[in-house]
């Protein structure tokens, strides 16, 4: 469980804002854009949440969400578009 002082915290997301818990995509999301990978791959990077959080909150497997992370981080944001990923792999 996270603890309140990690439910307050800000890291810097893919586009340089700052993003919280509440900017993450909500539990449940069924369509996964590229920007809503790289605020969750942001967000573990920063120390938001834990690898382990984000797989069980999204219902990610680890080997998903790291092939995210590895992707971001050869290619950044548009790394994580599915329609590339042939040519990123």
């Amino acid at each position: 469980m996270l603890s309140q002082s990690a439910s307050s915290a800000a890291v810097v997301g893919p586009d340089g804002r700052h993003i919280t818990l509440a900017d993450l995509p909500a539990p449940g999301i069924q369509r996964w854009v590229t920007r809503r990978k790289a605020e969750v791959v942001a967000a573990v990077h920063g120390g938001l949440l834990s690898a382990d959080d984000a797989c069980e909150r999204y219902e990610l497997s680890k080997e998903e969400f790291g092939g995210w992370e590895r992707l971001y981080e050869r290619h950044g944001v548009k790394g994580l578009r599915t329609t590339r990923l042939q040519n990123y792999r």
